[in-house]
């Protein structure tokens, strides 16, 4: 049986926890924050959870995470 190769692009942006689950960093966080409100830009800091019917398609992207 070969390796499988890890997709790049999603081994940078995402992590895998304790529980097996994978986390992500959100969009719309890093630049033209000015127009963005405060309760915005706080909620966006916070990493999201892969949800359930995404999740298969991050395991396969990450065969060794």
């Amino acid at each position: 049986m070969p390796k499988l190769k890890t997709k790049k692009a999603a081994s940078k942006r995402f992590k895998k926890t304790a529980t097996g689950k994978f986390r992500y960093s959100r969009a719309n966080s890093v630049h033209i924050l000015g127009k963005k409100s405060p309760k915005r830009k706080m909620g966006l800091r916070k990493q999201g959870v892969v949800d359930s019917t995404n999740e298969r398609a991050v395991r396969k992207m990450l065969p060794y995470a």
